[in-house]
C-alpha cells in the first residue's frame, strides 16, 4: 500500500493531538500539517543561490551552513518560527562581537554534524553553525572530526529566538578564540515524544531534498 501524504498527516494529528489533549485541547490545523508554501509576515526569506561556495579566506566570518529543505517548502522550524527570524537572530548574534556571517547550503547531505562540519571546513574562521530545517542546531569547527562539535542543540522545540541569537554569540567568540560558556538550553522531558511524529515527518522532507551530486552552494539572503 502506497502511503500518501494525507495519510502521513492523519497519523501525525492523531499522535499529536493524543500527546496534547490532556494539557491544551484540540490542536489547530497549523499545527501538524506540513505546508506547502513559506511562511509569509515577519521572517519571510529569500534565499539566492550565487555560485559553488568556496573556502572562505576572511579570519572574521562565521559559517552558516543550511541544510537542503532550509527556507524552502518548510519555511518555519518546528515549533512555527520562520526561517528568516532564525537566520536574523543568528546573523545578529554574530555580528553583535564583531564579526560576519556567510550563508551557505550543503545539498548532499542532510545529517547535521555533517553539513556543518562542511561549513567549517570552508569557514574562513574555520567556525561555522549547521542547521537543519526543524530548528536542531550545532557549532562546529573545522579541525574537529564530523561527530565532534563545539555545541549541539538537538531539541529544536526547545530553541527560541533569543536562543538562536545566544548561539550565533557564541560561535563568534570560539572564531576569536575566546573563552566561551556553553549556550543555556531549557530542559523539558515531555518535548521529544510531543513533537517526534513531527519530527520524522520534517526530516522525511529533508532527505527527499538531499543531492549527492551537487555542490555547495553560497546564498544571498533576502527578506520580504
Amino acid at each position: 500500500m502506497e502511503i500518501s501524504r494525507e495519510m502521513i498527516e492523519a497519523v501525525v494529528r492523531q499522535v499529536i493531538e493524543q500527546v496534547y489533549s490532556k494539557e491544551k485541547g484540540k490542536l489547530s490545523d497549523s499545527m501538524y500539517q506540513v505546508p506547502n508554501e513559506p511562511s509569509v509576515g515577519n521572517g519571510q526569506l529569500r534565499l539566492l543561490e550565487i555560485g559553488k561556495a568556496l573556502k572562505g579566506n576572511k579570519v572574521d566570518e562565521v559559517v552558516i551552513a543550511v541544510s537542503p529543505e532550509f527556507g524552502l517548502n518548510k519555511a518555519q522550524t518546528i515549533t512555527g518560527i520562520p526561517h528568516g527570524v532564525v537566520l536574523k537572530e543568528l546573523i545578529a548574534g554574530i555580528e553583535e562581537e564583531g564579526l560576519k556571517a556567510r550563508v551557505i547550503r550543503v545539498k548532499r547531505v542532510a545529517d547535521l554534524a555533517f553539513l556543518a562540519w562542511e561549513g567549517a571546513k570552508l569557514s574562513g574562521s574555520g567556525i561555522s553553525i549547521g542547521i537543519l530545517s526543524r530548528g536542531t542546531t550545532i557549532i562546529h569547527q573545522k579541525d574537529l572530526q564530523p561527530l565532534n562539535n563545539l555545541e549541539l542543540f538537538p531539541q529544536a522545540p526547545l530553541l527560541d529566538k533569543e536562543t538562536y541569537r545566544a548561539i550565533g554569540r557564541n560561535a563568534a567568540k570560539y572564531a576569536k578564540g575566546e573563552p566561551t560558556d556553553p549556550v543555556p538550553v531549557r530542559n523539558d522531558q515531555m518535548a521529544r515524544p510531543k513533537y517526534q511524529a513531527l519530527a520524522a515527518v520534517m526530516h522525511n522532507k529533508e532527505t527527499q531534498m538531499v543531492d549527492k551530486n551537487a555542490d555547495t552552494v553560497e546564498l544571498q539572503v533576502k527578506w520580504a
